[in-house]
């Protein structure tokens, strides 16, 4: 069985359901299908989520709330009216026009998109729809009741051969309506994939998977056929916009792949995520780039520094009692960098490097502003001769000035430190010299 979860972008408008109805119906395979709220058609158009959270808002402050929800209301009946579906769409949105003047919670506000797209799927593709209440339970501290919830997708989804649940939220204990965070209809897929095991889990969104650096940067980057969850968790720490977090883990557990699909483009084949334990190996090459500009790199140097004992524990308090992050820390024998992002150091450099200079009684202390991290990222880099070189002699021939390097001991990944204004020069030559 696979578990099919549709994005936003994918259920926007009646002619997006078209496609997903002829995606689900083209293979039989696919047991459940998760939708989310519609996304937006252009971009000056409004994410249905986010015009409820408005409604909500207007409402708890006792304000009028009507044209905001007019233009809701105008989303869904439009798409019911194109699909021609049977369901009840003006009396199922005055109830929740009702409920949300009445005081309902912001939580099942939010979560109305998702369920009116839910029953609109269900209806247009002739089979069950199941509330995510019934299936998904927080427990008592606001945490997914992994063994409760578990329990109730084997009991209420055992022996339907096809399903839409609908994305982004669950159920208290109670009753009441637990919406995840935001990109929590990815979460909901992987927890629906975990619970009936299945043996693939689709994600259909907008694009066709991820590809190997950033298109604003790079033109026509390659696709990433397959990806690990390590290389994926050092791509998205660096910037590559990937799944919600949450919704990895899940189906990480117990080694369910997830395939990226684009709705738009059905015959792509997408990324497929896979275990970590995967065997193959893209050897002598990356599996993409990734980066991020505006990091301080702040070099401390003493003499035999390596010899004192709690110079180290002592560096790092300084950055833990002033609240700030740290990147990196390469080293050598002598010398110590210390990188964080400017938004972490939050105007606090000064201070910092008094406090260093206190605590630590460096030799000298220097900071380096406007400095950018990319991350070249690959499995095939494991006991691979020559790919540093490679990657070393693209930024030399093109020009671009290496500030610090750090590779760590599981040869994932190579963390690259470059100034700002070399960022983009950089990451052309890195991917032109593997592509």
């Amino acid at each position: 069985m696979k578990v099919a979860k549709f994005g936003g972008s994918s259920l926007a408008d009646g002619a997006q359901f078209k496609k997903v109805k002829s995606i689900v119906e083209s293979d039989k395979s696919i047991g459940v299908v998760v939708p989310s709220a519609p996304g937006k058609r252009h971009g000056k158009d409004h994410k249905v989520t986010d015009l409820l959270y408005m409604c909500h808002q207007l409402a708890s402050h006792g304000l009028n709330f009507d044209e905001v929800y007019t233009i809701i209301q105008d989303r869904f009946t439009g798409i019911c009216s194109e699909l021609e579906t049977g369901i009840p769409i003006g009396e199922i949105l005055s109830d929740i026009k009702t409920m949300i003047r009445d005081g309902a919670s912001r939580d099942y506000c939010a979560s109305r998109g998702e369920y009116i797209n839910g029953l609109i799927l269900a209806d247009y593709l002739g089979i069950p729809f199941i509330d995510a209440a019934e299936l998904i339970r927080f427990d008592t501290m606001g945490q997914l009741d992994e063994n409760k919830t578990r329990s109730l997708i084997a009991e209420k989804l055992g022996g339907i051969e096809k399903v839409v649940v609908p994305g982004f939220y669950g159920s208290n204990e109670d009753g009441s309506i637990r919406t995840f965070s935001r990109g929590g209809s990815d979460v909901t897929g992987a927890i629906i994939a975990d619970g009936v095991d299945a043996e693939l889990y689709e994600n259909w969104t907008d694009v066709s998977g991820f590809l190997m650096a950033d298109p604003r940067v790079v033109k026509d980057p390659k696709p990433i056929k397959l990806v690990t969850y390590k290389e994926l968790r050092e791509l998205s720490y660096m910037g590559a916009p990937v799944l919600h977090e949450e919704a990895i883990f899940p189906v990480r557990r117990l080694g369910i792949p997830i395939n990226i699909r684009n709705t738009n483009r059905p015959e792509d084949e997408g990324t497929l995520i896979v275990n970590d334990q995967w065997a193959e190996r893209n050897e002598g090459s990356i599996t993409g780039i990734a980066g991020k500009k505006d990091f301080t790199v702040i070099s401390v140097e003493k003499t035999l520094m390596t010899a004192e004992q709690g110079f180290f524990r002592k560096l790092v308090s300084v950055f833990e009692t002033n609240d700030i992050t740290i990147e990196h820390m390469p080293s050598s024998i002598d010398s110590i960098s210390v990188i964080v992002s400017d938004i972490g150091l939050n105007g606090k450099l000064k201070k910092v490097k008094d406090e260093i200079q206190i605590y630590c009684n460096p030799d000298n202390i220097v900071s380096y502003p406007s400095m950018a991290l990319i991350a070249v990222v690959g499995r095939g880099m494991i006991n691979t001769k020559g790919i540093s070189a490679k990657v070393f002699t693209a930024l030399s021939d093109g020009g671009v000035n290496i500030r610090m390097i750090s590779q760590g001991s599981s040869e994932l990944n190579i963390i690259i430190g470059v100034e700002n204004n070399d960022f983009e020069k950089a990451i052309e030559a890195i991917y032109k010299a593997f592509e």
